[in-house]
Order: C-alpha cells, then sequence, then structure tokens
C-alpha cells in the first residue's frame, strides 16, 4: 500500500472521513464504491486530535477486511509544533522500526497502519515487567537520529507557549494562573537545570510518555512507542521525568483531568526505571550513574509542570474536545509550586 496525499478536504464526521478514505483508496488498489462497507469507530482518550479506527475491505476478498488508522489532526495545534516537521519526525521515526508506517495523508490528518498491540493501561505503568520494557524501548528511542543541529528544544518551546498563553488569556485569567511570572521561572530552571550540568546527555526524546503512547504486543513482549507530535532533542533526564509525572494521571477516568499525585513513584520504583533504562545498553550501569540520573529526573518534574500547564492553557482556548483543561493547567502549576 503507497502513501496517498490529498488537498484540502474537511473531515468533521465518520462519514466525511469515509470519503476521504475513499478517494485516497484509488491510490491502494481497493476502491470501495460502498461507503456502508468502511467502518468508523471513534476511539477514546486522545487529548489533541481524534482518532478513528477503520475496518477497510480489500478489493481481493468481499469478506476481508484490514484495519487502519486514522488521525484527525485538533484544532489549533500549529500553536504546539510544526505539523511538516511532526510528519518528517514520524517518517524517520518509523524507519528506525518504531511505530506505524504513514500509508496516507490529506489536509487535516493522515492515516497509519494499526498496530495489532494494547495500548497500556495506568495501571499497567505500575507493573514490574512492563516498565522494564518500557525503559528499554525508551532508552532505544533515545538513540534515534534526526538530522538537524540536535539543540534541545525544552526551553524554547516553553517560552513560546508562554507568549501564545499570555495573548489568549484574559488579564484576570493570566494574573490567576501566575502567568506574569514564569518567564522568569523558565529562565531558573534553564540555567540551573542545563548550564549547571554539562554531561547531561542529550537524545531525541518522545517528550510525552503517559500510558496511551505506549503499546505492547502480548505475543512477542515487544513495545512499540506512538504519537511523536511534542518530539525533540532534550535531556533525556526530562524525557524520563515527565513520564513519573504521567503516573499520576488516568485519561479514561470520569474525570480525567484530576491527577493524582500520591501514584507518583516513590523512589525505589524511580530508580528501578533508570537502572532498566540504563542496562538495555548492554552493560551493568554503575551506581553513580543512576544516582546521577535520579536526581536529574526528580529536578526535571518541575519543567514537566510548566510545559503541560501552559499546554493545558493553550489547548482550553483550541481544543474542542470534551476537557478540563484550564483545571488540568492548575494542578500542573500547583505541583510545580509545592
Amino acid at each position: 500500500m503507497g502513501i496517498g496525499v490529498l488537498g484540502l478536504i474537511p473531515v468533521s464526521s465518520p462519514d466525511s472521513l469515509k470519503k476521504v478514505l475513499q478517494t485516497l483508496s484509488g491510490k491502494w488498489g481497493d476502491v470501495v464504491e460502498d461507503l456502508e462497507r468502511i467502518q468508523v469507530k471513534p476511539m477514546k482518550g486522545a487529548m489533541t486530535n481524534q482518532v478513528f479506527m477503520v475496518n477497510w475491505p480489500t478489493k481481493d476478498n468481499h469478506f476481508h477486511h484490514r484495519k487502519l488508522l486514522v488521525r484527525v489532526y485538533g484544532d489549533g495545534v500549529d500553536l504546539f509544533f510544526d505539523r511538516k516537521d511532526e510528519i518528517r519526525t514520524f517518517e524517520i521515526v518509523s524507519r528506525y522500526g518504531h511505530g506505524p508506517r504513514l500509508l496516507g495523508r490529506f489536509a487535516g490528518g493522515r492515516i497509519e497502519e494499526f498496530i495489532h498491540a494494547r495500548t497500556l493501561s495506568t495501571v499497567d505503568l505500575r507493573d514490574q515487567q512492563l516498565s522494564a520494557l518500557v525503559a528499554a524501548k525508551l532508552r532505544e528511542f533515545h538513540g534515534i537520529k534526526v538530522p538537524g543541529d540536535g539543540n534541545v528544544l525544552l526551553w524554547d518551546r516553553m517560552r513560546n507557549w508562554l507568549g501564545q498563553a499570555k495573548s489568549l488569556c484574559t488579564p484576570e485569567d493570566s494574573a490567576d494562573f501566575g502567568l506574569d511570572n514564569i518567564e522568569a521561572e523558565i529562565n531558573l530552571l534553564e540555567h540551573e537545570l542545563q548550564y549547571e550540568y554539562k554531561q547531561q546527555e542529550i537524545g531525541f526524546c518522545h517528550n510525552d510518555l503517559q500510558y496511551g503512547n505506549i503499546m505492547i504486543d502480548e505475543d512477542t513482549n515487544s513495545i512499540t512507542i506512538i504519537d511523536y507530535e511534542y518530539a525533540s532533542y532534550n535531556p533525556v533526564a526530562y524525557d524520563i521525568a515527565n513520564h513519573f509525572c504521567e503516573m499520576a494521571a488516568n485519561y479514561h477516568s470520569d474525570t480525567p483531568h484530576i491527577l493524582d499525585y500520591s501514584l507518583y513513584p516513590g523512589e525505589e520504583e524511580r530508580r528501578r526505571f533508570i537502572h532498566n533504562y540504563l542496562r538495555s545498553s548492554g552493560e551493568d550501569p554503575r551506581e553513580e550513574d543512576i544516582k546521577q540520573l535520579l536526581e536529574d529526573a526528580e529536578k526535571y518534574t518541575l519543567a514537566s509542570h510548566l510545559f503541560w500547564g501552559l499546554w493545558g492553557i493553550i489547548s482550553g482556548h483550541v481544543n474542542k474536545i470534551i476537557f478540563d483543561y484550564a483545571e488540568y493547567s492548575r494542578q500542573r502549576f500547583k505541583q510545580y509550586r509545592l
């Protein structure tokens, strides 16, 4: 199946999505005349995009379907990242053997290979065996080489998002979130975390390693990391810290915006993850290396809270997904200020 590309075709419902798929199908050799044969099922848990699983009837067998995944981009995502860069990253990561293949593109989204694997749950992150597999896969992901200067993006991205958040907020909301103080906080964190730790390892980071972006093939015990919209070069300690912070979240609960920081992993659990992360390179890690990465990751949780706090403010103004972004941001900022 080759890659199909379409121009400006709006997708606002499963029916309009079917028409897009029908148009693209000519490039795949599986033209479907009857749109009712295309089955579209919305998938839950996405916070930026709309995601659909599609059962696609093949040309060879009237009764056989192949599965595809269609991602319809959320409103306002261009405020967070450049979509062309994200597609380029998607293709590079795919060439490294990570994640699904890109099958098609249209103006409002893309079509991906459907991975026959189970998405992890928030509970799965606490399973020692699964956590070890995730740690090893994250180490592998950090070794991906993406063309470019390889500079850390974290701080400039937060400054950009701060400007976006200020432009969207009323003066009252800006004061409520404490936005006037955040630029100084970003500068302080950058100085203390980046410039005082010259030996930090920089890698290609996922930057959003929550449970919904991790899949496991239970037949082979292989882990797949998906969704690279926020991926960039950053300190690997930041990526690990962000993963630890995500253990407080359950985006499939009745209150998906509520974070339970009593679930934040304790030192023993964090140490075990970092040990497995370092050991996956093939050698037993030195105690001093484990300790240093453990300390660095704990400090980078502060950057994670600011990062996603700003993301929540912007998302609340531009995203139509039902989610209490403002309250999510308040919780992130509160945790930062503890």
